[in-house]
């Protein structure tokens, strides 16, 4: 995160920006966060937490307001995958990226598996590098395990190399599938090598909820009017954090009768709960963001070249998270969890 550090420090040394929005990577945010932090300028980041694996590295954090918790999306996958297919998981297999978030998203789903009592076997665990696009050898030894149900939390170009792969060589017959994180790669998942039925995660913005607001559907039809693609969920979060800001520096304003100084926007952004295009969000005390999150299983009746959802399950994000200084795999354990 070098280089991201070099123009965060720009922006705020040199340009005097009021606040800096963005960050995805936690492997960036990490190394953000405490330039924030030492230089007192205040970061709301989109995507970007400071997660150490699943450990919060910055609990008390005082110009930095972080995305969800990283897992949140696999734990949603994970009990819908209960939900929907308790009877079903005998036989897992896990294809997921070899880094940290690959590597918690499926120690998580099993967990979770444990806990609703169902009695899963492992037999395969495949660990590809990101960006690895030939992945016929992990498309081999997954239909060699012969697996009932994959789990993969890819999300990258990789994804949908390896759908389109794994459909080639018939890996996915008979075999019920949950993707956490499919949604980043919406356009790119082709109806033509994706099974019916997939657990399909579309994180905190799904371009085609039902029940969307009037924001949502204005802006869905003008962003696929302008790049003929559908929008994920990265815009819903850019949007999130602007609204939080602006919230945050009204509410002071209103406090103070004046344009407020930092603090007190810091001190007002948090539990202002903002309506942002895919739903209702706000952040935490601790500075750290609650929204909602998309996920259900998916069609290819549809009008599109990709899947939708023929059901939409919807979950916020505090029943999805691990609550201020409790540690993530004990909140597994012991948390009521939404199904």
């Amino acid at each position: 995160p070098k280089d991201t550090i070099e123009r965060f420090r720009r922006l705020v040394l040199q340009e005097k920006v009021d606040c800096v929005q963005g960050l995805i990577s936690t492997g960036v945010s990490l190394g953000v966060a405490p330039t924030a932090e030492e230089e007192q300028a205040l970061l709301i980041m989109w995507d970007g937490t400071t997660q150490d694996g699943v450990k919060e590295a910055m609990p008390k954090s005082n110009y930095v307001f972080r995305s969800t918790d990283n897992e949140c999306e696999a734990v949603m996958a994970s009990l819908l995958s209960i939900k929907y297919f308790k009877g079903k998981i005998k036989r897992i297999a896990g294809i997921n990226p070899d880094y940290s978030y690959g590597r918690n998203n499926w120690e998580a789903f099993q967990q979770i598996l444990r806990r609703a009592g169902v009695e899963a076997e492992v037999v395969a665990e495949q660990w590809p590098k990101v960006g690895t696009m030939d992945l016929t050898s992990h498309v081999a030894a997954l239909k060699a395990a012969k697996p009932d149900f994959i789990f993969s939390s890819m999300l990258f170009a990789d994804l949908p190399v390896f759908m389109k792969q794994g459909s080639a060589a018939g890996l996915f017959e008979g075999v019920n599938i949950a993707l956490p994180a499919a949604g980043w790669q919406i356009n790119q998942l082709k109806k033509e090598f994706m099974p019916e039925n997939v657990v399909f995660g579309h994180n905190t913005l799904y371009f085609a909820l039902p029940t969307a607001s009037p924001l949502q559907k204005a802006f869905v039809d003008d962003y696929m009017g302008r790049y003929k693609e559908a929008p994920h969920w990265e815009a819903d979060r850019a949007y999130f954090a602007l609204a939080a800001y602006k919230a945050g520096v009204e509410a002071a304003n209103k406090a103070t009768g004046r344009w407020p100084k930092l603090d007190e926007i810091i001190a007002a952004i948090p539990e202002q709960k903002v309506q942002s295009l895919g739903g209702p969000g706000q952040f935490r005390k601790d500075k750290i963001a609650e929204q909602t999150f998309y996920q259900g299983l998916s069609t290819n009746k549809n009008t599109y070249d990709f899947p939708t959802l023929s059901t939409v399950d919807s979950f916020t994000a505090d029943q999805l998270q691990k609550p201020p200084g409790v540690d993530f795999w004990d909140w597994i354990k012991t948390s009521k969890l939404p199904v």
